[in-house]
């Protein structure tokens, strides 16, 4: 390893500024993005409604009364000493899978210092895994299977015990980045972006660039390889299942809106765990550090507001219908072409320019050797893939419909406070009567339903505006001829 490599271990303090609003916005996204996995849980519920009443009648709305129709269970019942202990089992049991069923070996990027991380890929294996073992005690037990009730019993609990995960995982890589030295032999190093001095931004951006942990039995663990594609995503998938379960428990039969939404959502996850290898070119693993901002994405932003279109429909079924099935049908599978067509289009000519699918591509040669693609999908704009990723994202909407329900019942006794009116329950020695009907909030529960592409519009576009940061940086001069000729950002002929 030569002298400048071992300088740029630890490289110089970043110059292209701070990202995500600074400290501040570190604090507000640090603190505000787990409030809004809270109110998502708390605000569409299956005691009162989705959106809750208050919020429909603002101006009779009482604390207590909002507490009522929440099922508020107080500060120390959003969590739980035992659900914790579930997760972390779960989060070991993925260690394990990782560790002992076979997988794909590969080298990441040449880092900065030189040199190559190495990396075991078996994601979509250890999936198909733990989802068989639960299909195959689904068969067994049906909708009462204990994994599917103890997610959905047990919600908020979860959110509270993957939230100190990632606080715990973005604490611990914070301090132990201050251990890397120059010249490391296991070619640990600082992220270009993450050591600014300023200690909330570089704990929420990530200070250290691939932080790795050897471990008892286990070995080297990446962890934010780990964090990437594992329990998060996968805990996607299962609250969807959950939600499933539960929606047939209710109403003893599985609405079309549900099959899709899990369907769809399956297909995406799945595929990404299949391609594993591929994100090791992604932003997250060669540019990004890994801290709070990554933890709290991958582990418990992802499995809880992306589910919530599933969550919703567990309670208040939508039935589509053949013509509403085709239209939805039809977006996601254009969607899904764009994506996975522009992906493997960029994948191939990355690992073997020669091939045949690829070979007639032309693409423009930076100073530094890179080839830019400016023919084929990645002629068309320079983000393609976002445009797809972008179109399925509604998918995931469409199927609940001008969504919004309130939770109308009878029962010859008040029903206590945060008890469920939807989960069959007995009141009185009389069973509770419920009916989920839209009423007033019909529409308004679109906020909640219709948030995730919202949110992933802006994360793409923000997304976007980052790469393109990044390559003018990288590329310079040869970035502008390249703009040139690819002149779209992400949607040919608008953006």
């Amino acid at each position: 390893m030569s002298k400048s490599e071992r300088k740029s271990a630890l490289p110089a303090k970043p110059t292209h500024g701070y990202e995500f609003g600074g400290p501040f916005g570190a604090f507000a996204t640090s603190f505000g993005l787990p409030l809004v996995c809270y109110l998502a849980s708390f605000l569409c519920n299956d005691i009162s409604g989705c959106p809750v009443p208050s919020v429909l009648h603002p101006s009779s709305l009482t604390l207590s009364k909002l507490k009522e129709e929440t099922g508020w269970p107080g500060i120390l019942g959003l969590g739980s000493f035992k659900v914790t202990g579930f997760v972390l089992a779960y989060y070991f049991l993925s260690l394990l899978l990782q560790t002992f069923l076979p997988g794909v070996e590969a080298e990441g990027v040449k880092l900065a210092s030189g040199g190559r991380l190495k990396y075991k890929f078996n994601a979509f294996y250890s999936a198909v895994t733990i989802v068989t073992v639960a299909l195959a005690g689904t068969v067994v037990q049906g909708a009462d299977f204990p994994l599917w009730t103890f997610l959905w019993d047990n919600y908020t609990q979860l959110i509270t015990a993957n939230l100190g995960i990632a606080f715990a995982l973005a604490t611990f890589v914070y301090v132990r980045s201050f251990s890397v030295k120059q010249g490391d032999p296991n070619h640990r190093e600082l992220a270009q972006g993450g050591h600014s001095g300023n200690m909330m931004y570089d704990w929420f951006i990530g200070r250290e660039l691939n932080p790795r942990v050897s471990l008892p039995v286990f070995g080297e663990i990446d962890i934010k390889a780990f964090c990437e594609l594992r329990p998060g995503m996968l805990g996607w998938v299962l609250f969807d299942l959950a939600f499933m379960a539960h929606q047939y428990k209710l109403y003893g039969a599985i609405s079309d809106s549900m099959v899709l939404i899990t369907a769809f959502q399956t297909l995406y996850v799945f595929d990404a765990l299949y391609m594993e290898p591929a994100i090791l070119t992604t932003i997250d693993i060669t540019t990004d550090g890994f801290g709070f901002m990554l933890a709290f994405g991958d582990l418990a932003w992802l499995p809880f507001i992306y589910s919530m279109q599933a969550r919703y429909l567990a309670v208040y079924p939508v039935h589509m219908g053949i013509y509403g099935i085709l239209g939805v049908l039809t977006v996601q599978l254009s969607g899904y072409y764009i994506f996975r067509g522009a992906n493997n289009e960029k994948n191939r000519f990355r690992t073997n320019p020669d091939d045949p699918k690829v070979a007639h591509l032309k693409y423009l040669e930076t100073a530094s050797g890179s080839k830019l693609l400016i023919s084929g999908w990645w002629g068309t704009a320079r983000h393609i893939n976002y445009l797809g990723d972008w179109i399925m994202a509604w998918t995931y909407c469409l199927p609940t419909g001008i969504a919004g329900y309130l939770i109308q019942n009878t029962s010859p006794e008040p029903i206590p406070s945060g008890q469920s009116p939807a989960d069959g329950s007995f009141i009185g020695g009389a069973p509770i009567s419920t009916q989920a009907v839209q009423g007033d909030a019909r529409g308004w529960g679109m906020a909640i339903t219709y948030f995730y592409v919202l949110y992933f519009t802006i994360l793409l576009i923000h997304r976007e505006m980052r790469d393109e940061e990044k390559c003018e940086r990288k590329y310079g001069k040869d970035w502008d001829e390249y703009k040139k000729k690819v002149r779209w950002r992400i949607l040919p002929g608008v953006y």
